[in-house]
């Protein structure tokens, strides 16, 4: 049985309507290439001037524009979207969001969401970052069953960004396909990003669909891009290195139970 992904690059912008339209436009794009399942970048809706400026768009958990709009492009083109990350609202604490993954069903359904676990801190001196400011971390691991028209059901696990630093995460997750929505800096990512992707796909021989922003951002940010589609083995399949793109590959499962058959290294795992 083989699926076609997609992997989704933006340079988005402090224009949330600007930003939803061009995830729109490539998410329709996506679909028209076949994809069946479509990932966008981490902050896909908004690259703010000022971190505080995500807590202005926050969305209570199940309703708002982003999340509607999400749920209609799932509809829409009959694909599961991945709706890279948004923040949601947290009750009882307006100086904080989380920086939250939500997965559509074809349907437009909600089918899963995974609050991102490990928040971004970066200090060289030059560049600073420090998402627990204004973000409150997730706690628990998410995985997803999808169904194909044909075939077995594919394990897919759930990622954002700096949680690719964290190995044991993905043995939680046990993932066949393991999606990555990203915004890694340039700095981090020219030394790190296709390296710990690479990594990921072959000691859970798994897919991995990264997701990545790219480019040089109105905000004055410079995020790595290259948003990638990795088998099970390791090997690139595809990649977009800088500015707006669309990323297709094919997830085979015959090539992932043969890797897997091949060296069952999952099977000799002691830990």
């Amino acid at each position: 049985m083989t699926l076609t992904l997609a992997a989704i690059q933006m340079v988005s912008t402090p224009d949330l309507a600007l930003n939803l339209d061009r995830a729109d436009a490539l998410v329709a794009e996506a679909a028209a290439r076949g994809a069946r399942l479509a990932v966008l970048p981490e902050y896909f809706c908004l690259m703010g001037r000022d971190d505080r400026d995500k807590l202005a768009i926050a969305e209570p958990a199940g309703d708002g524009p982003i999340q509607r709009r999400l749920a209609a492009l799932a509809r829409r083109h009959g694909l599961w979207l991945i709706g890279g990350t948004l923040p949601l609202a947290i009750d009882g604490d307006v100086a904080h969001a989380t920086n939250t993954c939500l997965v559509f069903a074809p349907d437009g359904t909600l089918a899963a969401r995974y609050d991102k676990i490990h928040l971004f801190r970066f200090d060289n001196g030059r560049e600073r970052y420090d998402e627990a400011a204004v973000l409150t971390r997730g706690h628990e691991p998410v995985s997803f069953t999808l169904t194909p028209r044909e075939g077995n059901p594919i394990r897919v696990g759930l990622s954002v960004c700096y949680d690719l630093r964290f190995p044991e995460l993905y043995r939680l997750l046990a993932a066949d396909l393991i999606l990555v929505p990203a915004a890694f800096t340039h700095t981090t990512g020219q030394a790190h990003w296709e390296v710990l992707l690479r990594a990921r796909a072959i000691e859970n021989q798994a897919y991995v669909l990264a997701s990545a922003q790219g480019g040089e951002h109105s905000n004055g940010r410079r995020t790595w891009g290259h948003s990638l589609a990795i088998d099970p083995w390791g090997q690139v399949l595809a990649c977009q290195a800088h500015g707006e793109g669309v990323v297709l590959a094919t997830l085979d499962t015959a090539l992932l139970q043969q890797v897997r058959s091949n060296l069952p290294a999952l099977q000799h795992r002691v830990f």
